[in-house]
């Protein structure tokens, strides 16, 4: 997986294995422009309830079922982008595609919005295309579960980060039935590893290591990336594993919404205690 930029789109927008996700979330923006042969599906579909937890990841019949629906094949080189503030719906989407077997994932670096200020081709054209066959791959290997949190919290080698804005991470907001966050994690806000300006485009690798020697994460780390919802630790999760190189990275996807319920879980309030 990789940030690719506005000139990749062109050296590539011929390939025929090329599929292109829009996965803004107002169709109408899609529909006022978008990159030509792009195919609009808001990241809000790729989740739901599940046994009472809001915003779930769909099971993998139905995951797999939208990637089919959007032209994507197990084999498909697919590129991923969003727009406004929502890179997370981008990382999202890809961590999925990820989870789901595909193998060569993009997400455009700069979003919709830094693709139309290197004055690249945009278009109100639908694409042409025919629903694929896409059959999950299941790799287990990008997520643990809950079960999985218990067993690891305090267990030395693991190191949790949490992306969430400050307020949230020291309980300061009354959101959840229980606030504040994993005992032992690291509070790293997500638009940390972003440009103030557009935060679809990243800061340089350089900068974010620098980041994460002040916080004393090296790869060396177990990384647990787990936010609100799973939504916000797929950004992390992809500049960790696929840009940085670490090793060992996993999402909780059922974050603070499945751990605030527990409540024989330990839960730590406050500023974040790096030993």
């Amino acid at each position: 997986m990789q940030f690719v930029s506005p000139n990749w789109v062109v050296e590539n927008a011929k390939n025929p294995n090329l599929r292109i996700l829009d996965v803004r979330n107002l169709p109408l923006d899609y529909i006022d422009g978008h990159l030509p042969r792009a195919v609009n599906i808001a990241d809000t579909a790729f989740r739901g309830p599940k046994e009472g937890l809001p915003v779930q990841y769909w099971d993998n019949q139905r995951l797999g079922q939208i990637f089919a629906d959007s032209g994507v094949t197990n084999n498909s080189r697919v590129l991923v982008y969003s727009d406004g503030r929502d890179v997370l719906g981008a990382t999202m989407v890809a961590y999925l595609l990820e989870r789901s077997g595909v193998r060569d994932i993009a997400v455009l670096d700069g979003g919709y919005k830094g693709y139309e200020a290197a004055s690249q081709t945009v278009t109100k054209e639908f694409p042409q295309y025919k629903v694929a066959k896409f059959t999950v791959k299941d790799n287990p290997t990008v997520r643990v579960s809950l079960n999985e949190v218990k067993k690891l919290i305090g267990n030395k080698g693991v190191t949790f980060i949490d992306p969430r804005p400050a307020d949230l991470f020291q309980g300061k907001e009354n959101l959840w039935l229980r606030n504040g966050h994993i005992p032992g994690a690291r509070n790293i806000p997500w638009p940390t590893f972003t440009d103030a300006e557009n935060p679809h485009k990243l800061k340089s690798l350089d900068e974010i290591k620098k980041i994460l020697a002040d916080k004393k994460i090296t790869p060396a780390d177990d990384i647990i990336v787990t936010c609100s919802t799973g939504r916000e630790a797929t950004l992390q999760y992809v500049v960790f594993k696929h840009l940085l190189g670490y090793p060992k990275v996993r999402v909780y996807e059922g974050s603070w919404t499945e751990y605030s319920t527990q409540s024989d879980l330990p839960v730590a309030t406050g500023p974040e205690q790096v030993s």
